[in-house]
């Protein structure tokens, strides 16, 4: 019996018995999903993805993930030999397979170089004040980079996401929230890496070579000694 034929005898049980026929129906339909083919879907692709349960869909190598969707699992023989991978939608600690997109509002908390059946998988998380996130993360919206871990996340160094607030230090290579400027600098903060003092802007304020200038502001006077050494302009009304 092939699928077709099993799915319209099953489809026609319900109709027959009614609503209460469809646990037992939809428990067949699982077990011959499991054992053989539907619509040329291997037994391989139907499984579990890696580390989670069901939930998502098989798609083969080179095909767009959905939005709001991440990478869970791989299958070297899916899609006759191309691979397959498994799409799920986004959860809080969710581990995905190197390559996966990275959903807004997510960042990567933590690194298994045998994780995904062996390409690597990486621990997705929502963003929230204190998380520590690997190197390469993206940082979300209304975040600044605080502290470097070098031997965080297995290795390949880890960086403190902080909700962005006045006078809050960042390490360089921070992104700076909108509305705010650089106002010193710190050659040995952030683990030796160097940090940047962030303030919300305000007329009278010295600001550091290169911080952005809100809307509304202009930089004006000039201090060669000012950010300590770096020189600094300070801000004031437009």
């Amino acid at each position: 019996m092939n699928a077709r034929q099993l799915w319209k005898r099953i489809t026609a049980g319900i109709v027959r018995r009614g609503v209460g026929a469809t646990t037992a129906a939809l428990a067949l339909i699982a077990t011959f999903v499991l054992g053989g083919t539907v619509s040329g879907m291997s037994a391989a692709e139907a499984k579990p993805a890696w580390g989670w349960g069901g939930g998502g869909k098989w798609a083969c190598s080179g095909a767009p993930v959905q939005a709001g969707y991440v990478i869970t699992g791989y299958d070297r023989s899916g899609c006759n030999g191309a691979g397959s991978w498994y799409q799920q939608p986004a959860k809080d600690g969710m581990w995905t397979c190197s390559g996966s997109p990275v959903v807004a509002g997510y960042v990567i908390t933590s690194y298994d170089r045998n994780g995904c059946s062996g390409i690597g998988g990486w621990r997705h998380s929502l963003a929230r004040d204190g998380i520590m996130t690997c190197s390469g993360s993206p940082v979300a919206p209304g975040y600044v980079i605080t502290d470097h871990l070098q031997s965080g996340c297995n290795g390949i160094g880890s960086w403190r996401h902080n909700v962005a607030r006045d006078g809050i230090w960042t390490c360089s290579g921070s992104p700076v929230v909108p509305g705010y400027v650089i106002t010193d600098y710190l050659q040995s903060g952030c683990g030796g890496i160097g940090a940047w003092r962030h303030n919300t802007a305000r007329a009278g304020l010295w600001t550091c070579p290169g911080s952005p200038v809100p809307r509304g502001f202009r930089s004006t006077s000039y201090q060669v000694g000012g950010c300590h050494g770096l020189g600094a302009w300070v801000l004031a009304r437009a």
